[in-house]
């Protein structure tokens, strides 16, 4: 399983990486595996700001539907489209073609509350 130190993650199984007052984001290496082959992602909020853990958007696996959590307040500024034809990126590259929306931070404060890769490895028994 791989869980890059560079990326900060949450409990929901969301990866994060901090790029100034943008966060880049989406599931887990972990998270794909256990939803199985991903079909559909759908955001419907983009240039909406939002509160952290409020619902983006859902990733629709063969077995099963899960809402996204945003890891962070702030305006949701671009989905990756190239999901909408290819969201098995998600399961392929979960941490590069496979990302799904940039965030502009409103609180940069609520960075220190999410996980490092040892917190999240520990929490997913890495």
């Amino acid at each position: 399983m791989n869980i890059p130190s560079e990326l900060k993650y949450t409990k929901d199984h969301e990866w994060i990486r901090i790029e100034g007052d943008i966060a880049v984001v989406g599931i887990t290496d972990f998270a794909q595996g256990e939803l199985g082959d991903i079909v559909y992602v759908e955001v419907e909020t983009v240039d909406e700001t939002l509160n952290k853990e409020e619902v983006f958007g859902t990733v629709e696996a063969v077995k099963t539907v899960s809402d996204l959590f945003l890891p962070l307040s702030g305006e949701i500024m671009e989905f990756n489209e190239g999901l909408e034809d290819e969201p098995e990126k998600v399961n392929t590259d979960p941490y590069g073609e496979g990302w799904m929306i940039k965030i502009k931070i409103s609180d940069t404060t609520e960075i220190d509350d999410l996980m490092t890769d040892l917190e999240y490895k520990e929490l997913v028994g890495a």
